[in-house]
């Protein structure tokens, strides 16, 4: 019985192919409607995390938000006069009226809570009740303002010309949607002021929808230009079109199967159609080698059969080898990083698939006589660009030691580069330098303490322990040695308010601003100010049994390492004094420093992992461990140098440059893949012409004349594909250089690169290290099967 082949009955039944595909096609898109996004990178680590754990545990017993916007007030003539602080009371008040907004605990001018005295009695009130009318009530504003320590750098800079307005967002609030609607408010007031809205809960998810509609612009962007540069190759429309209805098809079935199984769409899984688009670009194989057999047979079924033969299983491991590449992701432990994984390793075995039944149905729908007019110019004995492959082949293949040389310089080079790499994340510096996000967050960033929010709670053994004048004077000393950090831009603690009131009972005396000695008069001074202050001012800083304390940081920078100075700085200050205190960081910033370990280090761990697959494959696929090695020279040479680079060009390590690594992985290996299997094939045909021609009874080592010219042809007829490959993968992410959002530049900047790279590290040093290898790789005729 005649064995079942997939390409055979997708030839002689098309039309039931594509009837079929597109049946599938529309069942998956039937799940499109459902669809929800996540673009909170908390949701990244499961809810049992110990970050997410602990950063809920502090935000129910201080009494915390998660997320915080900050607005920026500017007036280079100072903020102090009556115009300007008339427009911060309009401004506060129309914010507090904001769906979302945590009105209760907004903080600016006329909210924040104010402690003073008046005949020695304690009294705590809003700083503003009140805009000024007179320049001695500006000035008596002006005086409460500087000579409180717990107002500078907080909601009034140093020099007079900025203040802030805080803005809590109640839990679930959209930051992008509430600060569109601040900036709604800003724009209706006029005058010399300039406003900027900043904040981890504005970048996040400005960057979450720009992040969308990016994916909606450039991904119909980069496949018409897939579109254009795969006509220009071909000259043949309708097969261009095919090529991206392969793509478009198994982007449909990923991520409708993706949404089926109600997972939303994060972050990185947004990424999954561009990565399925560029594995497609692999079926140009198909094609290139369609038209060299159509120009040698004639005959549309047996060129499609033929062809089919030929690339069959170097495009058969490929997939696997990418598959298995994103498939091993499955075993992380980040559930978004695990579902990006299957939603690829799944498009790509479905690209897989179609290569085999799609694409041949829909070579039976194109006319011969436009399929011979292409043909006529796939000849590598005329082809420009096979003759220039060869070229370049015969550089690695007649020099393979200069050849090596060099690539080992490289090397050295790229693992020296690799040293000066840092892993790090910043969500603001994922947008341009001159983006509104940015802009906002550097003014505000420079001007006050920082829009970046960590906590270092300070835990004791037993209760009202924090009230003690030890526990108080540690918090003091402690934010004083913090705030020595350049990333440190302001600290407030429950001694801040301790000292303020101490102080203010004293008529002002700046002698007394300082800790209480006795537990007595600090514990009295918190139930005063409990009394009459908003119940949020003591419940932020203590918790109701003394047992706790929070310190709130500011920072300057929203880099993930930021915060490890902070506890780096920390952990320095308990060494050298002593307390039975635990001091624990927490805040959106620490958690930010943990998601930045985590998912980096997931994405590294899958990535040593894939290396193993894909060795463990490439084994397979050549039957040889030797083969294997050969043609994993290429894919680690073009990562490193890529990564050498990054380390280099002072780049840091995050979150996009991670998820590059699977697919340099992927598309490096694969061209390795398709080159050496088909040489090996090329080398098995030519002894089989020896032994038909001779009376050789079997065939024999092949001698260096033919592996060089098998090379060369290899260069001149795959190769010519591989570099298609490329250049058509390379020209369609290079519209993501004209994103506004940083990771996108990265990505197309990155995928330029390292297609280009990978192919010519295939052309050129694949023949020399074959070639100075060959004695090793060709010791018996079982090396070629």
């Amino acid at each position: 019985m005649k064995k079942f082949s997939l390409v055979e009955f997708s030839v002689n039944h098309p039309r039931l192919i594509v009837f079929l595909t597109i049946i599938i096609t529309f069942a998956f898109m039937t799940q499109f409607p459902k669809v929800k996004t996540d673009t909170n990178p908390k949701n990244m680590l499961p809810k049992t995390s110990d970050v997410r754990v602990w950063n809920d545990d502090v935000e129910r017993t201080f009494g915390l938000y998660e997320d915080m916007i900050v607005v920026g007030i500017v007036n280079e003539k100072g903020v102090l006069n009556k115009d300007t602080l008339g427009k911060v009371q309009r401004i506060t008040d129309e914010i507090m009226k904001i769906k979302g907004v945590a009105s209760r605990d907004v903080n600016s001018f006329p909210t924040i809570t104010n402690v003073t005295a008046e005949a020695g009695v304690l009294r705590v009130a809003p700083l503003m009740t009140a805009v000024p009318e007179t320049e001695e009530e500006i000035k008596n504003l002006q005086k409460m303002l500087f000579e409180n320590p717990l107002f500078i750098n907080r909601i009034i800079s140093k020099d007079g010309k900025t203040t802030a307005v805080y803005v809590p967002l109640e839990k679930g609030a959209s930051g992008k949607k509430i600060a569109d609607e601040v900036r709604g408010i800003l724009k209706k007031e006029k005058g010399d002021e300039k406003y900027y809205v900043a904040g981890d809960p504005v970048a996040r998810d400005t960057f979450g929808i720009e992040m969308f509609k990016l994916m909606a612009i450039f991904a119909p962007i980069a496949g018409g230009v897939m579109l254009l540069v795969r006509y220009l190759m071909f000259k043949d429309l309708f097969l261009s079109v095919t090529l991206m209805m392969d793509a478009m098809i198994s982007i449909v079935w990923s991520m409708g199967l993706l949404i089926a199984f109600g997972f939303p769409i994060h972050i990185m899984s947004s990424m999954a159609p561009v990565f399925l688009m560029a594995i497609a670009t692999d079926s140009i194989h198909i094609y290139n080698e369609f038209y060299f057999r159509y120009k040698e047979k004639k005959d549309k079924k047996t060129a499609i059969i033929e062809t089919m033969r030929a690339v069959g299983r170097p495009v058969r491991y490929t997939a696997m080898a990418t598959a298995a590449g994103f498939g091993v992701l499955l075993f992380m432990q980040i559930i978004p990083v695990k579902v990006f994984g299957a939603v690829v390793a799944f498009g790509t075995v479905a690209l897989r698939i179609l290569s085999f039944s799609f694409i041949p149905a829909m070579f039976t729908f194109v006319k011969e006589e436009k399929i011979s007019k292409v043909s006529e110019d796939e000849d590598i004995a005329v082809s420009r660009t096979s003759q220039f492959l060869r070229k370049l082949a015969g550089f690695g293949a007649h020099k393979p030691k200069i050849t090596v040389f060099a690539g080992l310089l490289l090397f050295a080079a790229a693992i020296f580069g690799l040293t000066k790499i840092t892993v790090n994340n910043n969500m603001v510096e994922w947008f341009k330098k001159d983006s509104e996000v940015r802009v906002a967050d550097t003014v505000m960033n420079s001007a006050l303490g920082g829009t970046s929010l960590g906590y270092v709670v300070a835990v004791a053994n037993e209760d009202d322990f924090i009230k003690t004048p030890e526990a108080m004077r540690y918090l003091e000393g402690l934010q004083k040695h913090l705030e020595k950090l350049p990333v440190v831009g302001k600290t407030v603690s429950a001694a801040d308010y301790v000292k303020r009131i101490n102080r203010v009972l004293h008529d002002d005396d700046p002698k007394y601003d300082a800790v209480p000695d006795t537990k007595e008069a600090i514990g009295q001074y918190l139930f005063l100010f409990s009394m009459s202050a908003k119940q949020s001012d003591l419940d932020n800083v203590v918790d109701p049994s003394f047992r706790k304390a929070n310190i709130w940081v500011q920072l300057k920078t929203w880099d993930a390492r930021a915060m490890m100075d902070v506890i780096n700085a920390s952990d320095e200050y308990k060494k050298a004094h002593p307390i039975s205190l635990e001091l624990k960081p927490a805040g959106i910033a620490y958690f930010n420093l943990i998601w930045n370990h985590e998912v980096l280090w997931d994405m590294l761990k899958g990535f040593i992992a894939a290396l193993i697959a894909v060795f463990i494959i490439l084994i397979f696929n050549f039957r040889s461990v030797k083969w294997a090695l050969v043609g994993y020279a290429p894919l680690l040479f073009t990562i490193l140098l890529i990564y050498g680079v990054v380390g280099f060009a002072g780049k840091d390590f995050d979150m996009p440059i991670s998820v590059l690594s699977c697919l340099s992985l992927g598309m490096a290996v694969d061209f390795a893949i398709h080159f050496i299997s088909r040489f090996k094939r090329k080398i098995v045909e030519s002894l089989e012409l020896r032994v038909k021609s001779s009376e050789e009874k079997e065939l024999q080592t092949p001698d260096s004349e033919l592996i060089t010219q098998s090379l060369l042809w290899t260069a001149a007829r795959p190769g010519k594909g591989i570099m298609r490959n490329a250049v058509l993968f390379a020209s369609a992410f290079s519209v993501m250089l004209f994103a506004p959002l940083t990771p996108y530049i990265t990505v197309g900047a990155f995928i330029v690169s390292m297609m280009l790279l990978s192919a010519v590290m295939t052309i050129i040093y694949l023949p020399a290290l074959i070639v100075l290898l060959k004695g090793w790789l060709f010791e018996c005729e079982c090396s070629l099967k």
